[in-house]
């Protein structure tokens, strides 16, 4: 799938089309903002859009919502974790995105830095944390890992539950916050350098990463208020880097979305040390849509406005199965 702009999608043939946002997630907030822009992309180019709440609505109403299509503009569980995909395809609704086995493989870190090891690619060293860790395992890991080190949920989005442990002393306080939303927590090595993100858009072989952007937080805090929120966050796109880098980091990207089974679209996260270094730390299948959401800004650098993104993105909505045409109901 060779992703150029194509604005002259028939707004006909895309039928009904839903826009799945809010949701159940920790990240509603955020899904209303991206579902909304969506919504309205879609609108003024004429196709016949509405919005759906899962959160809100239920299983029976979206069977009869009489749905063509949907973009999934929601972000983490219950959406972006393959429960929703699994019960589209239940429902034989065409969507935006991952299919199901790829957006619950990139949703639970642990299980996507497992795989992108297995097929060397780099992410920083991790440990996972659990309820029966005891000082000595925090101390043991701190030890493996180095100080500082960054404790997260496994299932997680939008820095939600993340924090940067400077001692060891921080680990259990850190563990605790992070557990209140997940049962997996995972201790990562913390990578001091640039931080990066890179979209990829397409399929397989036909994949392909759009512009790399750097992120210049306040303080190096990247967390959920700098992410949405305020206006002191800087995105540089071109991010200042050398072609040789942008161009590893690019491939490194497209590698990424293709280990995991990704299709459509997605986001890979990187750090890059100063001597040059990209490392991965996860990969997201149902971005961010809002003003301040970073695969908008790289698409634009690329030339495609956030209207063509929308349309292209929701022209490619398919399924992982096709219906069996042998199954009749009794």
């Amino acid at each position: 799938m060779s992703f150029v702009a194509q604005p002259n999608i028939d707004p006909r043939s895309l039928g009904k089309v839903g826009v799945l946002m809010g949701g159940r997630s920790a990240e509603r907030e955020i899904s209303l903002l991206s579902g909304q822009g969506v919504l309205a992309a879609l609108r003024s180019r004429g196709v016949d859009a509405h919005a759906f709440d899962p959160g809100r609505q239920g299983v029976t109403e979206l069977a009869a919502a009489g749905f063509d299509r949907v973009f999934i503009a929601l972000h983490g569980r219950f959406g972006e974790d393959g429960t929703m995909q699994g019960l589209l395809e239940q429902l034989g609704i065409p969507y935006t995105g991952s299919g199901v086995l790829a957006s619950a493989l990139a949703m639970d870190k642990q299980a996507t830095k497992r795989l992108w090891s297995t097929h060397g690619l780099s992410t920083p060293p991790f440990a996972m944390l659990t309820a029966s860790s005891t000082d000595a395992d925090f101390a043991r890991i701190a030890g493996e890992l180095g100080l500082p080190l960054i404790v997260k949920p496994a299932r997680e989005g939008s820095s939600i539950g993340l924090t940067k442990v400077t001692e060891v002393a921080q680990m259990r306080a850190a563990y605790e916050k992070a557990a209140v939303l997940d049962t997996d927590v995972l201790a990562e090595a913390f990578i001091d350098g640039a931080e990066l993100t890179c979209p990829v858009v397409g399929e397989g072989e036909g994949a392909t990463a759009l512009p790399v952007i750097r992120i210049v937080a306040p303080d190096a805090n990247y967390d959920y208020q700098n992410k949405y929120f305020t206006d002191v966050t800087q995105y540089l796109c071109p991010a200042g880097l050398t072609d040789e880098i942008e161009q590893q980091v690019r491939r490194l990207a497209v590698e990424a979305f293709r280990v995991l089974g990704c299709r459509g679209w997605g986001r890979a996260d990187v750090m890059l040390t100063a001597d040059g270094q990209p490392y991965l730390l996860e990969m997201n299948t149902s971005p961010g849509m809002t003003g301040h959401s970073l695969v908008p800004m790289s698409a634009r650098a690329a030339g495609i406005s956030y209207e063509d993104f929308v349309m292209q993105l929701i022209a490619t909505a398919s399924l992982d199965l096709r219906p069996n045409e042998h199954w009749k109901p009794e």
